[in-house]
């Protein structure tokens, strides 16, 4: 089973992500809050850091290698075959794509970051001083589905924390269960109802 969550207009909801392989609770806590505003899905992530770093400063770059906020979300109740990717840096730093994944894992998948979201809006912040940092990205849902918003989705809501002394730590909100750590099983993506 995945987790499903039903967002009710005006009101947003908070989730706490785990441990991506195995759903244990995470070593640095990470909380979420996801609510709608208008025809856009808004998402918060506050994040523990005691090492707060990144490098990268071009779009598109492969945020991934370092510290990130991830986004991942679908139109539709079905495993989907074809999703949008967003993922944010602590420096601001954004990457926005499409991903065909028509075996719907990481065998045969294809990322397409020349795809750019028209309408996205995305920041970042640090605060060393209390350990943290986070991000924000208000995304426009009509541009991922068309006119017709679904009332359904699948979304998956994810952050690597990556300290620069090592110990990776991938996590998730619903837990992909693969190991090594994969963020691409949609079928383990959670359902949004909005």
């Amino acid at each position: 089973m995945v987790p499903e969550l039903i967002l009710t207009p005006g009101l947003s909801s908070s989730l706490t992500l785990c441990r991506v392989q195995d759903g244990k609770p995470a070593r640095w806590k990470t909380n979420v809050e996801v609510g709608r505003v208008g025809d856009s899905l808004m998402v918060r992530f506050h994040c523990e850091d005691e090492d707060i770093w990144a490098t990268m400063t071009e779009r598109d770059q492969p945020l991934w290698d370092e510290e990130v906020i991830e986004v991942f979300l679908a139109p539709g109740e079905g495993d989907p075959d074809r999703y949008f990717e967003f993922e944010v840096n602590p420096l601001g730093t954004l990457w926005d794509g499409q991903v065909s994944s028509p075996n719907r894992c990481r065998e045969g998948m294809e990322s397409h970051a020349e795809w750019d979201c028209p309408g996205l809006t995305w920041s970042a912040w640090t605060d060393e001083s209390q350990q943290a940092w986070g991000g924000e990205l208000l995304i426009p849902l009509k541009e991922l589905s068309g006119p017709l918003v679904p009332n359904v989705w699948r979304m998956n809501f994810y952050r690597i924390e990556r300290p620069q002394s090592g110990g990776v730590e991938y996590q998730a909100w619903s837990p992909t269960l693969a190991s090594p750590a994969d963020f691409h099983v949609p079928a383990r993506f959670g359902v949004v109802r909005l």
